[in-house]
């Protein structure tokens, strides 16, 4: 659900996102520098904030889907790619 929020509001702080998902900002944190790492996001400075994009080239790692691209992930969830 964080990469879902982040997806959603490119602009939106990791305390928000917490409060969406309803998980500590800490832990929201944690999963952002994971997907960070993980390339399935970019982040880039505006101002005093990070705005989030979504990679779509990737696709998902260590499942069954491993075949599907992420934003075809996101699109099922409800996601419109901007």
């Amino acid at each position: 659900m964080v990469l879902y929020s982040l997806a959603r509001k490119p602009l939106i702080t990791a305390r928000e996102v917490a409060q969406e998902v309803g998980i500590t900002e800490r832990a929201v944190r944690k999963i952002i520098a994971d997907l960070d790492g993980a390339r399935y996001i970019n982040k880039t400075k505006e101002g005093r904030r990070v705005r989030y994009a979504i990679n779509s080239e990737i696709t998902l790692h260590k499942l069954p889907q491993s075949d599907v691209p992420i934003v075809d992930f996101l699109a099922a969830l409800g996601w419109k790619k901007q």
